[in-house]
């Protein structure tokens, strides 16, 4: 949530970063008037207060004396406290619409984001690793999936509905063997393994930024309010959910490995084939808690971490710089990571490593204490990596004139323990 502070100091500042985020106007021009509602209404009820405070005194003065001035001053009083009460009433009135708009609102933008409409202004920062060349026409992981029974389409499709898979024999053995290298690769750079809940509540996705914007997106547990998570961003950063935590104990880096659930609203005719858009997939993520002054360098270090895990993978990949109008509701700044298909001559996003400031945090009340003062963290996440996406990559990147599947070495250790 934008800082209700720094709106009230520099609005049009405010205004002029959410424009280039395409915010409605209408939006912007409304949340102005209730905002200067509320200032003159607060100030008001101030002057009221202070008021109140000064007739009390000589309320009391007047009494001692047993002057005559103590009736009216103790009518003034009396009058001047219902007025209180009304113009609190409106404050918090108010209040409530400001706080209501704001939930509503994206986060303000870093100065690294660069102005664009869409995915087609982004801006590439660097390739790692070069394209393999093939001496026959490389297929797309569906067809392979196929054609070595590793992806059952059509069973996945009957026992539930479209957009579900299930991987089978070697499928599921690279797939689990995946992760746990993710997972192993993340802790040797320093994050502590985890496994959370994927239940949670209406308040931690209020806190990461799912709601209430993204209602519509979430798989809700009926009776309840619960729902399935659409990523374990949401699990992790709200453990530290109403805390105050010592200054001392940042940064804090998490990796999780679990079912992440999405509606995919508004994405019907995208990716039909395969498993690269699905309701139910597999994600290892990245969070971390930082001191504000250490975010920018842990984004770096959180990409570095998802880069090497394509790297041992041998799974050519470049970086993108995330522009204004393709920006995710709760970043400030965002890095994707897209490996390269060479089924379908393109890179596709496999991972998404984002700065959210002090969005998050607001929201979710989560501080530290350095000195005597409390202050906001900073939040990040991260994929590291999305499981399914990486094994279409893998598919994809290795596969053989016969439609064969090699197996990256370093996934080997993992595999000879199971078969």
């Amino acid at each position: 949530m934008i800082d209700k502070k720094l709106l009230l100091k520099d609005f049009e500042g405010v205004v002029e970063n959410l424009q280039k985020r395409f915010v409605d106007p209408q939006i912007l021009h409304h949340l102005k008037e209730v905002l200067l509602e509320f200032k003159a209404q607060k100030f008001q009820l101030e002057e009221a207060q202070a008021f109140q405070n000064k007739i009390s005194k000589d309320f009391f003065q007047a009494q001692r004396q047993n002057t005559p001035q103590a009736n009216d001053l103790k009518t003034s009083l009396e009058e001047n406290k219902t007025k209180i009460a009304q113009l609190q009433a409106q404050v918090n009135t108010l209040e409530e619409e400001l706080d209501t708009l704001l939930a509503g609102l994206p986060n303000l933008l870093d100065s690294a984001t660069p102005f664009g409409k869409d995915e087609n202004d982004n801006v590439e920062i660097k390739k790692v690793l070069s394209p393999k060349s093939f001496d026959f026409a490389p297929q797309e992981h569906h067809i392979l999936a196929q054609k070595n029974g590793w992806i059952d389409f059509e069973r996945a499709v009957k026992i539930s509905k479209s957009r579900f898979n299930a991987l089978r024999a070697q499928g599921a053995l690279v797939h689990r063997a995946l992760a746990n290298f993710m997972l192993d690769s993340n802790a040797k750079h320093g994050f502590e393994i985890v496994s959370p809940p994927v239940v949670v509540n209406a308040t931690s996705l209020f806190g990461t930024g799912q709601l209430p914007k993204f209602q519509e997106d979430l798989f809700k547990i009926e009776g309840e309010e619960l729902y399935l998570i659409p990523t374990s961003e949401v699990s992790l950063t709200n453990f530290y959910a109403n805390e105050i935590l010592p200054c001392e104990q940042l940064p804090i880096k998490l990796t999780a490995y679990t079912p992440c659930f999405r509606k995919e609203s508004g994405s019907a005719s995208k990716d039909t084939h395969g498993i690269i858009r699905q309701h139910q997939f597999d994600k290892v993520e990245l969070v971390a808690l930082t001191h504000p002054d250490e975010s920018t360098r842990m984004q770096e270090q959180m990409l570095e971490a998802a880069s090497a895990i394509l790297c041992a993978l041998e799974l050519p990949h470049r970086f993108v710089q995330l522009c204004s109008g393709d920006l995710g509701f709760s970043a400030s700044n965002t890095i994707d990571i897209e490996v390269w298909l060479p089924g379908q001559k393109c890179y596709r996003e496999i991972s998404s490593v984002s700065n959210t400031r002090d969005f998050q945090a607001r929201r979710a009340k989560i501080r530290f204490k350095e000195g005597k003062k409390n202050a906001l963290v900073h939040t990040l996440n991260g994929s590291s990596l999305a499981v399914g996406r990486t094994l279409v990559a893998l598919m994809e990147n290795h596969q053989k004139a016969n439609g064969e599947i090699s197996i990256p070495k370093v996934l080997e250790p993992y595999l000879k323990s199971w078969v």
